[in-house]
């Protein structure tokens, strides 16, 4: 759907966190991230990347990038559940993150077709217009400069190409949200925290949720960037929304 509404939660906690360096607390908890990611969203996370492929665009044979891959399951997702893909790349900055989604690759017989490297998404270290697509799941949230990153997201896309962004947000019911925070305030901190050995990166995660922009606010960034048809598609009731925009 169109972006229409621009959501303000006014119970958003006024520190925003800082993203500099982040992707060594990723390399720390490396060893339990795809665990407590199926634990702390009850598996549903790996609907919501399913469902990323719904949104590719209609053409075949295409190329994608992945930026703050970390293990590589959304790549992995795209590959399981669409015939459009022919290759791809994955880039993050947390090499033990990548090693994992390596041997994931060799298990599935994908260690051709994808390359994992390391690689920074506010300076994509690849040619202008090289991808058909790019996505980025539950990561532009961790950039220091998003404009930055979907700038060069906008650059690395043939004319023609989608980027889709995956990314956590709040749902406009209030109850419902209200619900929401509590859990990403008070329960997934611990639960996270205790499994992991690094309650830092679990206060950091809900930090980051709710001081990001998502909706409307979220799709002027897109098109700042320069994106057209930009649209926002919310995932179980508002949790979780895939932004998409195209290079025209």
């Amino acid at each position: 759907m169109e972006c229409k509404t621009d959501t303000v939660d006014k119970t958003r906690p006024l520190r925003d966190p800082s993203r500099k360096q982040v992707w060594m607390m990723f390399d720390r908890i490396a060893q339990h991230y795809d665990f407590l990611n199926r634990v702390l969203s009850f598996g549903i996370d790996i609907f919501w990347r399913r469902k990323m492929a719904r949104h590719l665009p209609s053409r075949q044979d295409q190329h994608i990038l992945d930026l703050a891959t970390a293990t590589a399951d959304q790549l992995l997702s795209l590959f399981e559940n669409s015939h459009k893909v022919r290759s791809g790349i994955g880039m993050d900055l947390a090499e033990k993150m990548l090693e994992i989604g390596r041997k994931k690759m060799k298990s599935r017989g994908l260690a051709t077709a994808v390359s994992l490297r390391v690689g920074d998404a506010m300076d994509i270290p690849t040619d202008d217009q090289r991808f058909d697509v790019v996505t980025i799941s539950f990561g532009i949230r961790n950039m220091s400069d998003v404009a930055k990153a979907l700038e060069e997201m906008y650059r690395v896309l043939k004319p023609g190409g989608r980027v889709l962004v995956l990314e956590f947000s709040l749902p406009p019911n209030s109850l419902i949200r209200a619900i929401h925070l509590f859990y990403l305030r008070h329960v997934l901190p611990q639960v996270g925290g205790l499994v992991s050995g690094d309650p830092w990166a679990y206060r950091y995660l809900n930090e980051t949720i709710e001081t990001f922009p998502y909706g409307d606010a979220f799709c002027r960034l897109l098109t700042a960037a320069g994106f057209g048809a930009v649209q926002a598609h919310p995932l179980t009731l508002g949790v979780a929304t895939i932004y998409q925009g195209d290079r025209l």
